[in-house]
């Protein structure tokens, strides 16, 4: 997402500097030159060779050393940034910003950008809520600075309140919005995602592998894009992407009633949940014993979610998923004319680097005028980003045929 980008990654002094390790591996991780700067207190924390090994660049922490013969150091930072990104940010960094102080390479550095400047703060609840360090937001605020608001939570401090560092994948979400082109800006978005699950008794349930990756991914790039984008989750182990609506559901069901509510006000739904074919005809109120050698489960069709979006669409753009272990393209064709799809998603979930809980995707396009296109391995955000790129083209064919 962030390849050809050049973060300039700030840390001042907090317990939350170790956050700030997860985010510089988030960020190169998405391919962004990562350049960063560290106050002196914050290498009380985490020594600089840490964010240097990481970051594969030399870590900046003094003011009057030359980053490279004839470029001084701050403003050289200040004008190679595409962001300028500080995790944490103390009271104190707040407070000489808003008065426009700058007596360290930090401060001088922020002083001297251009770039947008997206600052977190993490500090004691009490300071946070202090009328100077409110004052001393607004202020940023107004001067064009860009602050993501603390979390609330037991604090190092032995307080309970609003101070702590968001989620490393928060500040990331964050950051990537103010640097991706919000080309789908006005479109309403419907993502699904992760399994759903079909209760056999209270402690026992069908359900599969699905790990929900591909659509938190989908839905965490098309709202850095602009989108409104609503999430129908199943049960999953990830961090709520950041600027989406998200709507936790268990079984196929209860993700009926949630498509339901939103399908006729969008514009584009991304069917990616992989949902229960079917549901025992009826669950055991207690748990089942094991008392035989073997065990029947009676099982019915849980109700078709994609194939009713087909039937019920009208200016949609409707994209499904087919995970196959065999005959591919094939299985996919199918899928994509009897439940009236404009593009499908297929993957062979038996391939390398493919497979569910995987950090990428091989997929095939399939679209509905019978062109088809093949993606290589790539990691599943950058998957989302091309699937995207497809959409934007759809829904742009069909404003203008319009």
């Amino acid at each position: 997402m962030l390849q050809g980008k050049t973060v300039v990654l700030g840390v001042s002094g907090g317990i939350a500097v170790y956050k700030a390790v997860e985010l510089l591996r988030l960020l190169v991780k998405a391919q962004a030159e990562v350049h960063v700067v560290m106050t002196r207190n914050a290498c009380e924390f985490v020594t600089p060779l840490t964010f240097q090994t990481l970051s594969h660049n030399p870590v900046h922490t003094e003011m009057f050393n030359l980053y490279q013969e004839q470029e001084i150091g701050h403003i050289s930072l200040a004008e190679r940034a595409d962001l300028f990104l500080v995790a944490p940010t103390t009271a104190n960094l707040i407070g000489k910003l808003a008065n426009g102080l700058a007596d360290d390479l930090l401060s001088t550095s922020l002083m001297a950008t251009r770039a947008p400047v997206l600052l977190c703060p993490a500090m004691n609840t009490n300071m946070y809520e202090s009328p100077g360090c409110l004052r001393n937001q607004r202020r940023l605020i107004e001067d064009g600075y860009h602050l993501l608001d603390p979390v609330s939570g037991d604090l190092a401090c032995g307080w309970q309140g609003k101070g702590k560092l968001p989620d490393p994948q928060q500040i990331f979400e964050a950051a990537c919005s103010l640097l991706v082109t919000e080309d789908l800006r006005g479109v309403r978005l419907l993502v699904t995602a992760g399994p759903t699950r079909e209760e056999i008794d209270p402690v026992r349930y069908l359900s599969n592998h699905s790990s929900g990756k591909m659509g938190y991914a989908i839905a965490r790039v098309a709202a850095a894009r602009g989108a409104e984008v609503t999430l129908i989750s199943g049960p999953v182990a990830l961090c709520e992407p950041a600027g989406v609506e998200t709507l936790q559901i268990v079984t196929a069901v209860q993700m009926q009633q949630a498509l339901d509510s939103r399908f006729e006000t969008s514009d584009v739904v991304f069917k990616a949940a992989a949902v229960a074919d079917y549901r025992p005809v009826q669950k055991a109120t207690q748990k089942i014993k094991k008392m035989t050698e073997s065990l029947s489960l009676q099982l019915e069709k849980n109700p078709d979610l994609l194939a009713e979006l087909g039937r019920r669409k009208k200016r949609q753009i409707l994209v499904g998923f087919a995970a196959e272990t065999e005959n591919l393209l094939a299985n996919a064709q199918t899928k994509l004319e009897q439940k009236n799809l404009d593009l499908i998603v297929a993957n062979d979930v038996t391939a390398e680097g493919a497979g569910f809980g995987s950090e990428t995707n091989l997929v095939r396009l399939l679209f509905a005028d019978g062109r088809q296109e093949e993606l290589p391995l790539l990691a599943k955000d950058e998957v989302a980003s091309r699937l995207l790129d497809r959409v934007a083209e759809l829904l742009k064919k069909r404003a203008n045929q319009a």
